[in-house]
């Protein structure tokens, strides 16, 4: 195991998957950028541009079967000619997952293998407590760490609160309150970027993503744009996820600014992201309790009671409602796939 390989995330995990393809001559790489079905990998013998074979795009049963940035995967490498051929993704540790934009019922990978998610909103008019919910539910969801980052503090004279507010969407998860232009906090946002691992920045657009991220390289290696001033909304000027290797180990991945950011398959990421309200329904009088309209609902009488706020309560019910509209539609296209499906019939004795 070389130490670039190391330094891009590699460990026992994949070895152990990579070990059938080294036997076949095969190389290992990581997709660091995904663009119109062309990636850039990296590997231990340099970059190299690659394709996916027909083979492996027959297979997929949706585009989130096809390669994304943050895979590992196994290339046929054709040195002389700087290309590569992805002959198999290996297993995903952590995978960051959205429906996909409008009423198509599909997964969208953001991205995988990511060890820490840096949640990243603006001290000014991007603050959100209710959209952090949201995000930390898939970021919960897909098993990595979320760490909720509060940048422009030096626009925001009341960061204080908007910090007591976060934690307070974000029961035990880590708060940093940052400024990329004074550099107030980015100390405590650097200890969570360790030496072989993965950290993602996800958040609207003009938040300072990639300025962070040129904070943290120490060069303005990424593309960055103006924040109109009449509504401090961004401009997109990241268009794509991309993987950048940090010159003290560890990667970080850059993406665009989220305009919509549908939940995908969360249950799991729903309860993690509200144990507050998990913990107390646990003293509900019906195990099923919906938490609206049920006698004896102790969530309910903790909102009442003012334990829960009304907006963090409504924010649930809205989530859990999302959700089960997801559940619906995805049934109903399955039962519409297997509707359409040709009847068996047994072939009669005799015919070949």
């Amino acid at each position: 195991m070389s130490d670039f390989l190391t330094q891009l995330g590699w460990d026992a995990f994949f070895e152990q998957h990579f070990e059938p393809f080294r036997q076949k001559g095969l190389e290992p790489g990581r997709v660091a950028v995904e663009s119109k079905g062309h990636y850039l990998v990296f590997t231990e013998k340099g970059e190299f541009t690659a394709e996916v074979p027909g083979r492996l795009i027959h297979r997929a049963k949706s585009r989130a079967d096809y390669p994304k940035v943050g895979d590992w995967v196994a290339l046929d490498i054709l040195e002389n000619e700087k290309k590569a051929v992805i002959r198999e993704i290996l297993p995903r540790k952590t995978k960051f997952s959205r429906k996909v934009k409008g009423e198509a019922v599909d997964e969208q990978v953001i991205a995988t293998n990511i060890d820490v998610v840096f949640v990243v909103q603006g001290l000014d008019q991007d603050f959100n407590p209710r959209r952090l919910e949201r995000y930390l539910v898939l970021v919960l969801e897909s098993e990595a760490q979320p760490v909720v980052v509060l940048n422009k503090t030096d626009l925001c004279a009341a960061w204080p609160e908007r910090v007591e507010q976060a934690k307070q969407a974000a029961p035990g998860e880590p708060v940093l309150a940052v400024s990329a232009v004074t550099g107030f906090g980015l100390d405590k946002l650097k200890a969570w970027i360790k030496p072989g691992e993965t950290c993602a920045f996800i958040g609207s657009s003009g938040v300072g993503k990639t300025t962070l991220i040129n904070k943290i390289l120490g060069a303005d290696l990424l593309k960055t744009g103006e924040v109109r001033a009449k509504d401090r909304k961004g401009r997109h000027v990241t268009t794509r996820r991309e993987l950048v290797v940090l010159p003290d180990g560890g990667c970080v991945i850059d993406t665009p600014g989220m305009r919509e950011l549908q939940l995908w398959s969360v249950e799991e990421g729903l309860h993690e992201a509200f144990p507050d309200i998990e913990a107390l329904a646990q003293n509900c009088h019906f195990s099923d309790c919906s938490h609206r309209h049920e006698i004896k609902c102790a969530v309910r009488e903790a909102v009442e009671r003012g334990e829960i706020s009304q907006e963090r309560y409504h924010s649930f019910l809205k989530l859990q409602d999302e959700l089960a509209e997801l559940e619906r539609k995805r049934r109903a296209l399955f039962d519409k796939k297997e509707s359409h499906k040709p009847p068996f019939r047994k072939r009669r004795k005799g015919r070949k």
